[in-house]
């Protein structure tokens, strides 16, 4: 790498080696890192976090990797060389499964709020009661329509890719600020895609929606395949 990167603290990172496969790691305190100390320095999660992401997003461009949970820590180089050797059969079916291939997410949102708004009901005037009562119940069907869409387009979304995508893995949906643009999260999934096929997997989601204002489609750029560290049932040919 021509411009190395740093571990946790801007330590240097290293590779540890062991039946033909390699681990990138860094060195941290062990006063900080046991369990008990870890818990307490949750203030540092976030540095940890982003500094796992750049490291297995370095190493993703350049060849394939396996990435480990966030905060796997192992006592010395040996304990790492140790747990290299024991899982080789693992390790290597794995890499073979993930090679040439990456993460795209997609999340499928809903928006009530607009379905409600571009349904609102006018304020009541005499005499206008049942006029106001079915705004409201438009108004009301038109939000329930909206998850019922969405429901639908994240259906047709799994169809549609079926066909490119390896593997597949259902996320509980984000909530809060996580979630980002508007709408409401309803279906979040990750599929593993041949890179060689990225730009296919856009165009077949391109337009999915239709004219259907109350559902937005997200794909996220590709990833490291984080969600297929360990494998799941296979979601389509590829």
């Amino acid at each position: 790498m021509s411009d190395p990167l740093a571990g946790l603290r801007g330590a240097p990172l290293r590779t540890v080696a062991g039946s033909g496969l390699t681990a990138l790691v860094s060195s941290v305190p062990a006063d900080d890192f046991g369990t008990d100390e870890f818990t307490e320095r949750m203030a540092e999660l976030e540095a940890l976090a982003r500094t796992h992401h750049e490291v297995v997003e370095a190493a993703h461009a350049r060849t394939t990797v396996l990435p480990m949970r966030l905060a796997t820590v192992y006592l010395d180089d040996s304990r790492v060389h140790a747990m290299l050797s024991e899982r080789t059969p693992k390790f290597d079916e794995l890499l073979s499964w993930l090679d040439g291939h990456a993460e795209l997410g997609v999340k499928v949102h809903a928006d009530p709020v607009r379905a409600q708004v571009s349904a609102a009901p006018a304020a009541p005037t005499a005499g206008s009661g049942r006029a106001y009562l079915r705004q409201r119940r438009d108004q009301r069907r038109r939000r329930d329509d909206a998850y019922r869409a969405a429901g639908a387009v994240a259906g047709a979304v799994r169809d549609t890719v079926a066909p490119l995508t390896r593997g597949v893995v259902a996320h509980r949906p984000q909530q809060g600020e996580p979630a980002s643009g508007s709408g409401e999260n309803v279906a979040n999934e990750a599929y593993l895609v041949p890179r060689s096929r990225v730009r296919e997997f856009h165009q077949a989601l391109a337009g999915l929606t239709g004219s259907d204002t109350d559902v937005r489609v997200e794909i996220t750029d590709p990833w490291a395949p984080y969600s297929f560290a360990s494998r799941p049932a296979e979601g389509g040919a590829a």
